[in-house]
């Protein structure tokens, strides 16, 4: 394993843990924490992004640069999964299952166009 790899490795498990937990505080009304929850949720979000800039850095990459197609890429991104995670809410957790499902749906294909739009149709 390279020593990049082994490092985005570390970092992202961090990063990952951190955002999940303060998402779990945040979200969860038994544990009255939610201010420690946003907290500890922006510190794993700062350790992902450093994350990849660290990576990219030490495998000789250029940074990244902002263009609208990959901030529109981004958008589309977290709406799909945002509308994915709102329908499995909507189906598991609301009761309602019809329009869960179709937003769950609408998600996915949002999800499913990051595909062409990244790799390219050959």
């Amino acid at each position: 394993m390279k020593k990049s790899n082994f490092v985005a490795m570390i970092l992202s498990a961090t990063g990952g843990i951190l955002f999940a937990l303060g998402m779990c505080m945040v979200l969860i009304p038994e544990w009255n924490s939610f201010v420690p929850g946003c907290v500890m949720s922006v510190l794993g979000a700062v350790v992902l992004l450093a994350m990849v800039m660290i990576w990219r850095k030490m495998e000789g990459k250029t940074p990244l640069h902002l263009s609208p197609r990959i901030i529109g890429k981004a958008l589309l991104g977290i709406a799909g999964a945002l509308l994915l995670g709102v329908g499995m809410c909507m189906s598991m957790v609301w009761s309602n299952m019809v329009l869960g499902i179709v937003l769950g749906l609408t998600g996915i294909i949002a999800l499913l166009c990051l595909i062409p739009l990244t790799k390219g149709l050959k």
